[in-house]
C-alpha cells in the first residue's frame, strides 16, 4: 500500500529512483516507526513521514520522522556516529518496528563541501587544555534552559578551550566571535530576548541525544560545524522546549568566559555576566533531522 512519505530529491538522488519509488510504493517502508526527531511513534500509512538520509564514510543510514518535525534530508555524519545511530535505530526497531535500510552512498566523503566557517575540534578534554597557537581547540557544549521572558528554550552554549583564529592565524589571536558574526551570529543585548533564526544553520538532535551542529555547505545543502564524538545525552525538558519550538538557541563565547556551571540558574547568571562584557553572540538554530 502507498505511504505518505516524503522523498527529497537529495534523498533521491542519494538512494536512486527505483529505491526511492519501492520506498513511496510501500515495499521497503514500515508501517510504523519512532520518529528520529521527537521519538515518538508514527504511522506511514496516517501521517505525512520523512525519509532522512544519514550519510558516513563507507555506510549510510535512512530513517524516518514525522514531516511536521524535520523536512526530508541528506545529513552527512561521522562514521562513527552512523554506527551508533545504527544501533539506536536498531533498539527503536524492537520497541515500535522502526525499519532502518542500510545504503551504499553515491558520494565518497571526501566529496562534500569543506565547511564555510573553521570550527574547532569536536573532541573532549577532561583536562580542559587550551591548544598551542595554529592547533585546534577543543570546543565544550553546555545544554540547559534559559529563559526568554517567562519561555524556557533550549539552549547550547558553545566555549572553546582556548583562542580560534582564522586558516593561516598561529598568533593566538583570538577570533572565535567574529568567525560566527561573519557566519551571521549577533551580539547578544539582552538575555531575555530570542535571537533571530539562522538560515541554513541547524541542530542535530537523535533519539534524545544531541549529535551535531549543522551549517550551510558550500555547494548545498548542510555539512556538519561541530559533531559528538559520542552523541550526548539531554534532558527530557530541553527536548520538549525543542521540540516545542522547533529550534533551539546557540549561545557562543570565547575560552573562560562561562565555563562549567553544574546547574541552570547558575548557567544563566554567568551568561549574564558576559553579555555585560559583550563576549556573547547567538542565533536561533532551527532543529535538524536525526
Amino acid at each position: 500500500m502507498p505511504r505518505m512519505l516524503d522523498v527529497s530529491d537529495e534523498v533521491r538522488s542519494e538512494i536512486g529512483d527505483d529505491e526511492a519509488d519501492r520506498l513511496l510504493g510501500g515495499a521497503h517502508a514500515p508501517d510504523n516507526y519512532e520518529c528520529t526527531s521527537c521519538r515518538t511513534p508514527g504511522d506511514t500509512l496516517l501521517e505525512p513521514t520523512s525519509t532522512v538520509l544519514f550519510v558516513g564514510d563507507e555506510t549510510a543510514v535512512l530513517a524516518f520522522a514525522h514531516a511536521r518535525c524535520i523536512p526530508s534530508q541528506v545529513v552527512p555524519v561521522a562514521e562513527e556516529q552512523l554506527a551508533g545511530a545504527v544501533r539506536s535505530i536498531s533498539q527503536a526497531q524492537s520497541d515500535v518496528s522502526a525499519d532502518a535500510a542500510r545504503l551504499q552512498p553515491s558520494l565518497p566523503a571526501q566529496a562534500l563541501p569543506t565547511p564555510a566557517v573553521p570550527a574547532p575540534a569536536p573532541a573532549s578534554d577532561p583536562a580542559g587544555r587550551t591548544g598551542a597557537p595554529g592547533q585546534a581547540a577543543i570546543l565544550g557544549i553546555t545544554c540547559g534552559l534559559v529563559l526568554h521572558g517567562g519561555t524556557g528554550h533550549a539552549s547550547l552554549v558553545v566555549e572553546p578551550t582556548g583562542p580560534v583564529g582564522r586558516p593561516g592565524n598561529i598568533t593566538g589571536e583570538d577570533e572565535f566571535l567574529d568567525l560566527l558574526q561573519d557566519a551571521g551570529f549577533q551580539p547578544v543585548a539582552d538575555l531575555d530576548k530570542t535571537p533571530d533564526q539562522l538560515p541554513g544553520w541547524s541542530v542535530l538532535v537523535a533519539m534524545g541525544k544531541l549529535h551535531a551542529i549543522l551549517q550551510p555547505a558550500a555547494a548545498g545543502g548542510s555539512t556538519g560545524w561541530w559533531q559528538a564524538h559520542q552523541p550526548l545525552q539531554v534532558t527530557d525538558a530541553w527536548r520538549f522546549a525543542a521540540n516545542q519550538l522547533g529550534e533551539v538557541t546557540m549561545y557562543a563565547v570565547p575560552a573562560g568566559t562561562v565555563g562549567r556551571q553544574p546547574r541552570e540558574d547558575l548557567l544563566r547568571q554567568a551568561l549574564e555576566r558576559a553579555v555585560a562584557l559583550g563576549q556573547v553572540v547567538s542565533a536561533s538554530l532551527p532543529l535538524a533531522g536525526t
